[in-house]
């Protein structure tokens, strides 16, 4: 197959092109780093030339903080509409959006607001449409999977609250399994929620993420939310990802039923296992086959 992907350079674009080329598939990567910027091409005609014999499109474009020239509504909502009512003129018929566990009738922050206006978009076209909403993504590369790991080797764990938070962590081999198998499934028309085996607290994914890089467990030094979304108002300055916003979807937290998602796969998550948080797709996926 010959497939469109945007967001190319991001991490799930990465590890979905080294699959996918693996497989003997060929892609057109779109990313700011390949020489597009998708935050401007909110109309029909910039996608157009592109979708020529393409076969398929897959939608991993995204960000997690804005920055003055990447903004959620263009990059999340605007762009990703533009590009779909293209395939519906290129009649390309396969389309698969990435979008985030949340991005549901539950949905408040501008990030999950604006991921789920592309998803809302695409189910009401005709084309054979795959909405994915992972939870968190661990893995080498990762940027908030990185983020973690720095956090987790700090002398005390810094938490918003109790850091009782839910998380159902999955890696990026099972994300990027499952968008492979939806470019071939004759089961499209399905929103997936993308979720690991287990559910643990936020302040327990740090405590796995410091044994993992051999260290001991770690005091907790519970934070007041107030306190922390005062501080972010001051280090949005310094990182995009340092949004009150951001805050605000962690104390909340996220679960979801992921067995529609293992019925489509034919499988359940990979377990975690230490040595997962620095393998790539490529790395974890032979692995897994030979331990499954």
């Amino acid at each position: 197959m010959k497939i469109l992907l945007t967001g190319a350079s991001g991490f799930i674009g990465r590890n979905l092109t080294a699959l996918l080329e693996r497989d003997g598939h060929q892609i057109l990567p779109i990313s700011r780093r390949h020489g597009f910027d998708i935050a401007k091409m909110r109309s029909i005609g910039p996608w157009l030339p592109l979708l020529h014999d393409i076969d398929a499109v897959v939608n991993a474009a995204g960000i997690i903080g804005e920055t003055r020239n990447q903004g959620f509504h263009a990059l999340h909502a605007q762009a990703p509409q533009a590009l779909f009512d293209a395939c519906v003129q290129a009649k390309v018929r396969r389309i698969v959006q990435i979008s985030a566990l949340g991005a549901d009738d539950t949905a408040f922050s501008a990030y999950h607001l604006s991921k789920k206006a592309a998803d809302d978009y695409l189910r009401q076209l005709a084309v054979d449409w795959f909405v994915l909403r992972p939870s968190l993504i661990y893995g080498r590369g990762g940027t908030s999977a990185e983020l973690f790991m720095r956090i987790a080797r700090l002398p005390m764990l810094p938490v918003v609250g109790d850091g009782a938070q839910a998380l159902q962590p999955v890696h990026i081999a099972d994300v990027v399994m499952t968008i492979a198998h939806c470019l071939t499934s004759a089961a499209s028309r399905q929103t997936l929620d993308i979720v690991g085996n287990e559910t643990v607290s936020y302040i327990e994914w740090l405590q796995r993420l410091r044994l993992a890089q051999g260290l001991e467990r770690a005091r907790v030094l519970p934070l007041p939310a107030r306190l922390v979304m005062a501080a972010t108002r001051l280090g949005h300055a310094f990182s995009p990802l340092l949004r009150t916003e951001n805050i605000c979807m962690l104390v909340r937290g996220y679960r979801a039923d992921g067995d529609h998602w293992r019925r489509f796969l034919g499988r359940a998550a990979m377990d975690f296992r230490p040595e997962l948080l620095l393998a790539d797709a490529a790395q974890a996926i032979p692995s897994y086959r030979r331990t499954s």
